[in-house]
């Protein structure tokens, strides 16, 4: 080090200063005082070469300090290492402490230390050197350093630097912290902090020394029998073999030792009467133990332990119960031998009983000490009194049907604690009684003060009152329900329910629907019924004989449309159905129920109620009476609100019913008040983000079931989403479930019902803006068809079959337009699809694939998914470099990382890609090519997938796309055309063909 010159010398004391530690002075005055620090901690890494010394100068002394931690101090004195150019000379009161911090690091290193049990205590831990009798010259070493420590003032040195190292470690260094924690464990805090009968026996009782006594004691409470009343004894057990406990009884040979005037004698219990006449001082009285009989049967080996262990361990219940004593008594013949001495109170009354089970059994374990309780007492002391609401026998049969959640129903009144119920009248004896403990039917039973009087005075205030049938499925479902108290800060009373035979079975139909009873499948439906799908039109069927709504929430593409036009159908063909019924669903999805009700249900009677020209008034009124459903719009029902309230409507059903989750719209205001005979939510996502959403479509379906917003979001919103309380969850799970149907794809019923591939047509409508140029474009076509050539005929088209497609898509595809908002979803209702389709992907944790043919429509859902879904969303197209197409499949593939959509170019990621993590595919527009489509399903639909693929097939209705794809599923006489690479076939048709293609069909214009 520069400046060195091999001579310097610095002088370094050491002391032990309080609350610090050690602590190394150098006088200020030396040359090298102000680079002490740095010279002294040159070579030393566990205090980061002395960066973490602090360096300060004593004012007084004109030393320069450097504090160091006790164990820092201990491993750095050990060996001290400053730099080799400098002579460090350490003063004579230095060395004996560098001696001893050897000594203790060697200590510390081989775990030479354990527990001082006479400085430990509830506030301190003191611990002590343990050098075992194989090292002598470790104590030799300690038996030296000694006298030297003590003849410096440090005499307490080896036992205040070793428990601060020892505490240090513990406090820093996790391994320690952790092994230490599990030893408190299993000994028990109280045992680590109360001191036993002596050091040995606390030893033992916190785990660090082996018990030699065969047998294991601990301390009994006996309940009442027929000859006595509660009693406390000693019990032991075979400590090798385990067992049965013992109980002792009292000695009636005990010997006793007493002590009196300092002189020692020995008495046998026939010696009563001599000693009886003796004059003995209490102040002469020693406090003996009591003495318990050994068993006729105990190993002879125990006698030498039993006495010695008898009383130490009823000195570990005293010092734990100092209030537990009972005290010497004289009777009037003289001393009472069998109380002789003070010892742990053995016979109690039903107050103390209590007491001992609730508090001083809890202490004794505490202090390390085994405590046998009767086997009823954990499961009685949790249990609670609650009132218990006995459904009358009669409801629910057939001779007291129930209709709807609002039935009154009729109850027996009972109070329950555990499994035993009392009437009324039995609870009010025995509350006059005030007792903790007693004994009903035969079990042991805990009351509490507080529950007793507060269900005596709500009993006699009339607290019962007239409970609905939504109360009686809240209390069963939930397990419970609070009633109202006097006080706010008082907990609320809880009461339950007992269901009779006929709401159970009711019940557990509604919560099981493969019990329910199948209906028929209605005659008029066209297509079969998968099993699951049957059911499903059987519970909704269930549910309206009782006037309840319900959820169908199942997964999507497992047939939800399917299951409710088949109930429709059911409630027609059985005379069931009363007036019209009403359907609300999403703008774009409109022209998808018309064709499936087309295709399931042709004689199904339907109205549209959409689009400018649309019925008003009584002509709107006399429509709907002429029809079985009536389709409509959630934007349309707070415009139509006077037209959809005068109906009396047989069946409302909202299809996406995610589409009321806020509850304080308009548009839900006005769902919520249409008159109807039945409600019906079709869903995949009943809750898309909030609890909130899943009590909205309840609060439609069944009106009150879930009470109020305030009362939901209080009771079950706020503590689900403060605390995750899994507890709370499953009791919303049992509460909902039995007025929501929902199955998923992963279903191992449903998986056997489906197939691996699933292909389904989602049919939308043009808007107005869409028809209007669709219009126009092939009215342009047609007018120039005729007088062009053979070759330019076929390329205009082509040019205007891409154009329609590109109207179809999205009207900014064909005029891009430059304005900000040019690529509005709300102009497309096949954008507006796409977006809510993804959206429940999503939602529902899994991935889809988006094929499109047009690059600038590909650029834009991309961005439009990415501004919805907030999540990361590739776009696959002819340009994009090998190296970044590479790192998007690598990306997607990988299910670890963020994404739900991958947008691709039919042409570009048609072919050639393993995209098993989807298991959507989405055909945005259409190749009207089968062989290509399919080739592009199977970038997901291939070896590597290991769940059901569902194949999404976008058809614009009333426009060519709608009849190419008729032509495609019907097999007709163009379909050996289609299946060629291309769609030049469509060229070779004749003018009167392509009109026939190409015109709109204006009865499916919606909007």
């Amino acid at each position: 080090m520069r400046g060195f010159t091999g001579s310097e010398k610095v002088v370094v004391d050491v002391y032990w200063k309080d609350g610090e530690g050690i602590v190394l002075t150098v006088p200020n005055a030396s040359s090298l005082a102000h680079r002490v620090r740095h010279l002294l901690f040159a070579w030393h890494e566990p205090s980061w070469y002395g960066a973490e010394i602090e360096e300060r100068i004593e004012e007084r002394s004109l030393v320069k300090e450097l504090p160091m931690s006790p164990l820092l101090a201990l491993d750095y004195l050990a060996a001290p290492e400053p730099v080799r150019l400098v002579k460090v000379e350490w003063s004579e009161r230095a060395l004996p402490l560098m001696e001893l911090a050897k000594l203790l690091r060697e200590a510390l290193l081989n775990g030479w230390y354990m527990p001082d049990w006479s400085g430990w205590s509830e506030d301190t831990r003191a611990w002590k050197l343990a050098v075992p009798d194989t090292e002598p010259d470790a104590t030799a070493r300690l038996d030296e350093l000694a006298p030297r420590l003590e003849a410096q003032g440090d005499k307490g040195a080896v036992r205040r630097w070793l428990s601060q190292a020892v505490e240090e470690l513990i406090g820093n260094d996790s391994t320690i912290a952790a092994s230490w924690a599990k030893t408190v464990a299993d000994a028990g805090i109280g045992a680590m902090m109360m001191k036993a009968a002596d050091e040995e026996d606390w030893l033992v009782s916190i785990g660090l020394r082996k018990d030699h006594s065969p047998f294991r004691a601990a301390l009994q409470l006996l309940e009442p029998d027929d000859e006595a009343g509660w009693r406390l004894r000693p019990a032991i057990q075979d400590r090798a073999e385990g067992g049965s406990w013992v109980t002792l009884e009292r000695s009636a040979e005990a010997a006793w030792d007493w002590h009196a005037d300092g002189a020692s004698f020995g008495m046998q219990t026939g010696d009563a009467e001599a000693f009886a006449g003796e004059s003995v001082t209490a102040s002469a009285r020693k406090p003996m133990p009591l003495r318990w009989q050994l068993p006729a049967e105990a190993p002879e080996e125990w006698r030498s332990y039993f006495a010695e262990r008898m009383s130490k361990e009823e000195a570990k219940w005293l010092a734990a119960l100092p209030d537990w004593v009972e005290s010497e008594s004289e009777s009037e013949a003289g001393f009472d031998f069998e109380r002789a001495g003070d010892g742990i109170k053995t016979e109690l009354s039903d107050g103390e009983a209590w007491a001992f089970l609730e508090d001083a059994s809890v202490r004794l374990l505490a202090s390390g000490c085994s405590v046998l309780l009767p086997g009823w007492w954990e499961a009685v002391r949790s249990r609670k009194m609650r009132l218990k609401a006995k459904v009358k026998s009669s409801v629910g049969s057939s001779e007291q049907p129930m209709f709807g959640l609002n039935q009154i129903v009729d109850f027996d009144w009972k109070l329950a604690v555990g499994n035993v119920d009392m009437t009324e009248a039995e609870f009010m004896r025995l509350a006059e009684e005030n007792r903790r403990l007693m004994r009903v039917g035969g079990q042991w039973v805990h009351l509490d003060p507080d529950d007793v009087d507060r269900i005596r005075k709500w009993l006699k205030k009339g607290g019962k009152r007239d409970f609905t049938m939504r109360d009686v499925l809240e209390m069963h479902l939930r397990g419970g329900s609070e009633l109202e108290t006097e006080r706010e800060d008082m907990e609320a009373l809880e009461a339950e329910v007992e269901l009779n035979e006929h709401l159970a079975a009711w019940i557990a139909k509604l919560n099981e629907s493969a019990d329910l009873p199948l209906v028929a499948k209605p005659e008029s439906f066209q297509g079969e019924l998968r099993p699951y799908q049957l059911q499903g039109v059987s519970w909704l069927a269930f549910l309206r004989r009782f006037g309840l709504g319900g959820c169908l929430a199942d997964d999507m593409g497992l047939g939800k449309t399917i299951q409710f036009t088949a109930y429709l159908q059911h409630n027609i063909e059985q005379g069931h159905g009363q007036g019209p019924s009403l359907l609300i669903c999403p703008t774009s999805v409109i022209g998808n129920w018309e064709k499936e009700l087309e295709r399931f249900a042709p004689n199904l009677r339907v109205l549209v109620h959409y689009g400018p020209k649309r019925d008003r008034g009584e002509g709107f009124a006399a429509a709907a009476a002429e029809a079985d459903l009536v389709i409509t719009s959630y934007a349309l029902t707070p415009i139509d609100e006077e037209e959809l309230c005068q109906v009396q409507w047989d069946v409302v059903c909202l299809d996406e019913a995610q589409n009321i989750k806020n509850y304080y719209t308009k548009q839900s205001g006005v769902i919520r008040k249409l008159p109807s005979n039945h409600r019906v939510a079709l869903t995949g996502t009943p809750m898309e983000n909030r609890l909130t959403e899943l009590w909205s479509i309840y609060d439609f379906t069944n009106p009150g079931y879930l009470g109020s917003l305030n009362e939901f979001r209080k009771a079950v919103v706020a503590p689900i989403e403060r605390e995750r309380n899994a507890e709370l969850i499953n009791e919303l799970q049992r509460w909902v479930k039995p007025f929501m149907l929902r199955r998923v794809k992963k279903d191992p019923a449903i998986q056997l019902a489906l197939p691996d591939k699933n292909e389904t047509r989602t049919y939308l409508s043009l808007t107005v803006e869409q028809g209007t140029l669709y219009e126009n474009i092939v009215s342009e076509l047609l007018g120039k068809l005729e007088s062009l050539g053979a070759m330019q005929r076929r390329g205009l088209i082509l040019s205007t079959l891409t154009r329609l497609k590109q109207v179809c898509d999205h009207p900014n595809l064909l005029l891009k337009e430059g304005v900000k908002d040019a690529w509005d979803p709300e102009r497309s209702n096949k954008v507006l699809r796409v977006l809510e389709m993804v959206e429940e992907i999503a939602a529902e944790g899994e991935r889809c694939l988006i094929f499109t043919q047009y690059v600038d429509m590909g650029e834009t859902l991309k961005r439009l998914l990415e501004e919805r879904l907030e999540l990361p969303v590739p776009y696959l197209y002819g340009g994009v470099p090998k190296a970044a197409r590479d790192k998007m499949i690598q990306t997607f593939q990988d299910e670890g990382q963020p994404g739900c959509a991958f947008v691709l170019s039919l042409k570009a990621g048609g072919t050639g890609l393993n995209l098993t993590a989807a298991n959507h595919v989405i055909h945005f527009d259409r190749w009207w090519n089968p062989a290509v489509e399919n080739q592009a399903t199977d970038r997901a639909f291939r070896i590597g997938q290991t769940r059901n693929v569902q194949v999404h097939k976008y058809v614009t209705l009333g426009t060519l796309e709608e009849r190419i794809d008729d032509m495609i599923t019907r097999k007709q006489t163009l379909n050996d055309q289609v299946v060629g690479q291309s769609e030049n076939w469509i060229t070779e048709l004749s003018t009167d063909e392509l009109r026939e293609l190409f015109s709109l069909r204006k009865h499916r214009l919606k909007g």
